[in-house]
């Protein structure tokens, strides 16, 4: 799916949604903005994985219809810059993604390295704080979800994780969540898999979550798991009773 239409940094979904759960898909679009233009990249390497996470943007609108949450999603591939990124970090505009190099992203100058972070990072992340402040105004507790997915293979080795849970420092509800799925599923479930936080990939829950005290969790799903517009709503629906299931564990626990 490529969002065409998409041009701005950042589309919130249901914004007046009454759920507690605040859901992110920073890597829901392999769009490329006319102004940065391809990359160097040809059509197949935009469409792969490299360029988002396929099937985490109709899981995740699964889940908000579910779970009455907003979703709050980046419009552009993570290649521009990948929102789950510090604008200090290499992976932010990388020069390179698994097997694939990246020519646009080659030597960037600091300035289009500020550039695209005043476009696309300080606004999504700038949506993401107003979403959650505004649900502890109205003194609702939130929790914050991130969807993903990752690739079957990795160069060259199979992955058997059909469900990882990432958590930052706080892993009470991932702990709980994976629980859950291992009495609830016959998925292969794994805590901090096939990435965890020292890998880079909890900023979002690091920025947002941590400072406040948060549940939190960053769902990867295997991504031919959810290839398909039926199989999103089937892993949507299998995972809302999981998410909501796992929060008496950690709000009875002292």
């Amino acid at each position: 799916m490529t969002d065409q239409a998409a041009d701005h940094a950042v589309t919130v979904e249901g914004a007046e949604a009454p759920g507690r759960f605040v859901l992110v898909c920073e890597h829901a679009s392999n769009h490329f903005p006319a102004q940065w233009g391809d990359l160097g990249l040809d059509e197949a390497a935009r469409a792969a994985h490299i360029a988002w996470d396929p099937g985490a943007l109709g899981l995740a609108r699964g889940l908000a219809t579910r779970l009455q949450a907003v979703l709050v999603r980046g419009t552009a591939s993570r290649l521009i810059y990948d929102l789950n990124r510090p604008p200090h970090a290499s992976g932010a505009m990388p020069e390179r993604s698994e097997i694939h190099d990246i020519p646009g992203n080659r030597a960037l100058p600091m300035a289009e390295r500020r550039a695209r972070t005043e476009a696309l990072y300080l606004p999504f992340h700038a949506a993401l704080d107003a979403q959650i402040a505004r649900r502890l105004a109205q003194g609702i507790a939130p929790v914050l979800v991130t969807v993903h997915s990752f690739t079957p293979v990795f160069h060259g080795v199979p992955r058997a994780v059909e469900l990882g849970l990432i958590h930052d420092t706080d892993p009470r509800y991932a702990t709980a969540l994976a629980a859950e799925a291992r009495a609830q599923t016959g998925l292969n479930v794994q805590l901090n898999a096939p990435y965890s936080a020292a890998d880079g990939v909890t900023h979002t829950l690091a920025r947002h979550a941590t400072p406040i005290g948060l549940p939190h969790v960053m769902l990867e799903l295997r991504n031919d798991l959810i290839a398909t517009p039926t199989a999103q709503e089937a892993m949507a629906a299998q995972l809302t009773t999981l998410l909501h299931a796992a929060l008496p564990r950690i709000e009875e626990t002292p």
